[in-house]
């Protein structure tokens, strides 16, 4: 079995190279295009560089720690050092492909809007393939080492640690250029969004990357990885057998599979066909993983029960993403509720947004419950953690889609910036509104997988504490409820804190170049973009770190000064309430913005009217909520939960 899932992970990466290989012979437009390409290419890799000089203390320090302070401290130290450089190597590898991809779209979609979606989809797809191949051959790979699952949490927490600075970082620095770009631009100059005149616009296109792509891509990496070392775990602790132990890794292997036989399916005939291609993809790739799941778990002789598990993690991720397009895209009543709230000012735009965030809470909490409740009752804790696992089987398909939305983002501005056509830019704008709708479905996914994912983490924290009841008259149970309920509150504070703080460094210095460069505004000098990459950088490394040190510290002293129970209370108290405030901040924001658009497309007015002003304040406050605090909240209650497992030690 360990022979099949070691040749599927190296199957996934030699898809992924071939998919890159395939979009670097594409042609990448004329020298405008290809020149703005450039920029946004050297400055992503810019901030990654920078991001992983303070990776590289933290994951240097941890790994001592690891080592001198746990009896298990060599193999945890390995395996964690291990797990970070991989999850840094699949970002590294997606958001290269995408930021080479973005001007071979608006090329390819001159020819035609089917080209463009291709090139765009299978961008994503490299990082999809990318992501599930290294996660898979690594856990793989260290177990055939160590040959105890124990230690490969060490890997899970390195992937963790990094996911928090990828996700907190790109998105401080996507939303930090992205506010202060529309803030001056659109607000105060009436400019369009990708207008070259804009001395932001540049480091806003850089942020869709590294926080749409890697940012994305090291939070669900986080969570697959994690999702089978828990399952792995618990599969030895129950059952004590072998065969339980691979099983997860199987069914991820399986995934991979189907995930191929969907991103086959994504093609388009013309407009209408956008979304419906990626529709089919998903269902072919879920319907695969299914298939393929029963026909294993029944061909081996596992109970049947782990595969109404799986089963249930499969629904409860399509659900949730269903749920999550339904309330964020501008074709349905909620989003378009926003914008006749705009009619009448930006104070309404604001109330109807958070209500309606509010609101789509109750489908994907009611997802998840539904599938711990199957999972449990035909497969115990055991089926909690596979539950995780079937949710996160076509990663490899669903994060394509996400990192889809990145590139035709992109695509987009260059269109705009390079000025190629009206033609054209109707087209790439076409891709970029499939791309807002699929983006928002990831972060459903994302959302959903990491609220199974740290229930599996609390589950495996119970088993080796050796905790088998937590009373809610114990004054240590609530004490630790309601600091984790506050502690998701508070990190996402800090995490909006740091973004009007970026944007507002960014707004100055827009300011300052439309006044100092002579004939900017006229087009007849070149702002200078790479001022504004470098205070968009410089920024959320900053900004990064608070938020970054409270996830890790939080856990660890609890657990020390107040003991298991309360750290166990602060555990179940961060997951419920960070996954219901990332699913409101989310759906918000991503409301907020496609109500924008529906405005931008002609209704009520039209780009430049009070309501489109309106819908831009709206957006503003969305941004941090849907692409910094939000999803950054995924990977708090996960994190948190490993630090818990691996730090038990210290607090017996």
């Amino acid at each position: 079995m360990l022979q099949f899932v070691l040749g599927i992970g190296m199957l996934s990466l030699l898809v992924a190279l071939f998919l890159s290989l395939y979009i670097l012979k594409k042609p990448a437009g004329n020298a405008k295009m290809q020149e703005i390409s450039e920029i946004i290419h050297r400055g992503a890799l810019t901030f990654l560089h920078k991001e992983y000089e303070v990776m590289a203390i933290f994951l240097i320090v941890v790994a001592l720690a690891l080592f001198f302070l746990l009896e298990n401290g060599s193999k945890l130290a390995v395996s964690f050092v291990i797990g970070g450089i991989s999850s840094a190597l699949a970002g590294n590898i997606g958001m290269r492909i995408a930021t080479k991809a973005n001007a071979r779209t608006t090329e390819a979609a001159k020819v035609h809007i089917g080209e463009g979606l291709k090139i765009a989809f299978y961008s994503g797809s490299v990082m999809g393939l990318s992501v599930v191949g290294i996660g898979l051959l690594g856990i793989s790979v260290l177990y055939l080492v160590f040959d105890e699952p124990n230690a490969l949490y060490g890997f899970g927490f390195g992937a963790s640690s990094i996911a928090l600075f990828a996700r907190v970082g790109g998105g401080i620095y996507t939303k930090a250029a992205d506010v202060g770009s529309d803030l001056v631009g659109k607000v105060e100059k009436g400019i369009p969004e990708d207008d070259p005149r804009n001395p932001a616009v540049i480091a806003d296109n850089v942020g869709d990357n590294v926080g749409d792509v890697a940012g994305m891509g090291a939070d669900l990496y986080e969570s697959y990885v994690n999702s089978i070392i828990a399952a792995m775990v618990i599969g030895l602790a129950v059952f004590g057998s072998y065969k339980h132990v691979v099983l997860p890794l199987v069914l991820s292997a399986f995934g991979i599979i189907s995930s191929i036989i969907g991103i086959s399916f994504v093609k388009a005939r013309n407009e209408a066909h956008l979304f419906g291609a990626m529709n089919r993809g998903l269902y072919i790739s879920t319907a695969f993983a299914a298939i393929f799941s029963y026909a294993f778990i029944k061909f081996q002789n596992f109970n049947i029960g782990i595969f109404y598990a799986t089963f249930a993690g499969l629904v409860a991720g399509v659900a949730i993403g269903l749920i999550t397009e339904y309330y964020t895209s501008n074709k349905n009543k909620p989003t378009q509720s926003i914008a006749i709230a705009a009619k009448s000012g930006a104070g309404t735009n604001v109330i109807q947004g958070l209500a309606i965030g509010m609101l789509s809470t109750f489908v994907p909490v009611l997802s998840v419950s539904i599938a711990v409740l199957i999972s449990y009752k035909f497969a115990g804790l055991y089926g909690i953690a596979i539950a995780g696992v079937g949710m996160l089987a076509t990663l490899g398909f669903t994060l394509a889609i996400e990192t889809y939305g990145a590139v035709a983002d992109n695509a987009a501005g260059i269109s705009e910036m390079a000025n190629v056509g009206k033609d054209v830019r109707e087209k790439t704008e076409m891709l970029d509104a499939v791309g807002n709708t699929t983006a928002a479905i990831g972060k459903g996914f994302a959302m959903g997988s990491a609220a199974l994912t740290a229930l599996a983490l609390f589950a495996s924290f119970t088993q080796i504490s050796k905790i088998e009841v937590m009373s809610i008259s114990d004054p240590k149970v609530v004490f630790g409820l309601f600091i984790g309920g506050m502690l998701s509150f508070l990190f996402s504070s800090f995490a909006m804190q740091a973004v009007g703080k970026a944007a507002g460094a960014i707004v100055e210095e827009v300011r300052r170049q439309w006044k100092e460069i002579k004939g900017l505004m006229k087009g007849k000098a070149k702002p200078d973009y790479e001022k504004c990459i470098a205070i968009s950088t410089k920024s959320a490394l900053k900004q990064m770190i608070a938020p970054s040190l409270l996830a890790i510290f939080s856990p660890i002293a609890v657990g020390y000064f107040f003991g298991l129970q309360a750290l166990g209370g602060l555990l179940v108290g961060a997951i419920v309430t960070g996954f219901s405030l990332a699913i409101f901040m989310a759906n918000s924001g991503g409301a907020w913005d496609n109500a924008k658009k529906y405005i931008e497309a002609g209704n009520f007015g039209g780009k430049g009217s009070d309501a489109h002003k309106a819908s831009v304040v709206g957006d503003t406050v969305g941004d941090p909520f849907k692409d910094t605090a939000g999803p950054s909240l995924n990977i708090l209650i996960k994190l948190m939960s490993i630090v818990a497992i691996i730090f038990v030690p210290l607090m017996v």
